[in-house]
């Protein structure tokens, strides 16, 4: 069956929270906030910049009010921000966010591993945080995580899926974003599990989310933009990982997703060669190199640093 891709696609830039979250090393805040403010510039708009969690739990995000603080903030960019519950949302209000983010699983074992309490649970305990958000006039973003398969439970059905997400909708997000958290999903996949979303839910209302662990994340977007999917998350230089998941790795990289756009004639308005200058300097920061194709590609090809 023949489908149109949209003509414009929205990229949310991750790397600065779900990819830096996954770093071992301690990063400096002077270098985030250089890193938000060249992702910025490069065109993105929607950039996730911190997160209000534990520091126990994630220590590289335990200065996330300082990032906002410290952050300029770009006039048509939104910074936003992961809120796991009551407390982590207060500190996010107290911080200036422009929007909030909570997460849930697909899969009852990732929930239980992750967050220790159950899908149910989970659900349960954002009917806070969603108020609290509401009061505050700011719009909330689902994330869904295990979308295509779990490390404890193997594959996970659509149905499954197609419950959460409406769970996550009615409960007042605006959009959420389809997780392929450690990057085992195919195009087959990927047709599979929105043949069955998109029964009840509008592709506008869902983002894709898609890790590269066996190589198949540009193609799964592929296949979610056939289906008027119109976001796309996704990380500079493809940072990111899953803690709770051995092997898994990083987010797709956002330059890679700008250059398949770019020759697919879809619209970004984002600039290739200032987010591969952005990752560079993350990454040297990092002191290895991003596993961005393009990237690799690019330095290669003009056989200079970006």
């Amino acid at each position: 069956m023949t489908r149109n891709y949209p003509s414009k696609v929205s990229i949310v830039e991750v790397g600065p929270r779900d990819g830096l979250q996954n770093e071992a090393q301690t990063i400096p805040l002077q270098a985030k906030t250089d890193f938000i403010h060249a992702l910025a510039r490069a065109g993105l708009n929607r950039i996730e910049a911190g997160s209000f969690v534990s520091p126990k739990w994630v220590p590289q995000m335990a200065d996330s009010a300082q990032v906002f603080a410290a952050i300029n903030r770009t006039p048509g960019v939104t910074f936003s921000a992961l809120t796991p519950n009551d407390k982590g949302m207060q500190a996010a209000i107290n911080a200036g966010v422009d929007e909030v983010a909570i997460f849930a699983a697909a899969s009852e074992a990732f929930s239980q591993r992750n967050i220790n309490c159950s899908i149910a649970d989970s659900l349960k305990r954002f009917e806070n945080v969603m108020q609290m958000a509401n009061d505050q006039g700011l719009r909330v973003r689902g994330y869904l995580s295990c979308v295509m398969g779990c490390p404890y439970e193997g594959d996970i059905a659509p149905d499954k899926v197609a419950d959460v997400c409406k769970t996550l909708l009615d409960m007042g997000c605006y959009e959420v974003s389809l997780g392929d958290t450690i990057g085992v999903g195919t195009p087959g996949h990927t047709h599979r599990l929105l043949d069955t979303l998109l029964r009840d839910v509008e592709a506008t209302k869902l983002a894709a989310h898609f890790h590269d662990t066996y190589g198949q994340a540009l193609a799964n977007l592929v296949v979610a933009l056939q289906y008027g999917i119109s976001t796309i998350d996704s990380a500079a230089g493809g940072l990111g990982g899953c803690p709770y998941a051995a092997g898994a790795s990083g987010n797709v990289a956002t330059e890679d997703v700008v250059y398949m756009l770019n020759g697919m004639g879809i619209e970004t308005g984002v600039n290739l060669n200032a987010v591969l200058a952005a990752s560079n300097a993350m990454f040297g920061h990092l002191e290895r190199k991003p596993t961005s194709r393009t990237y690799t590609a690019m330095l290669a090809k003009c056989n200079r640093s970006f």
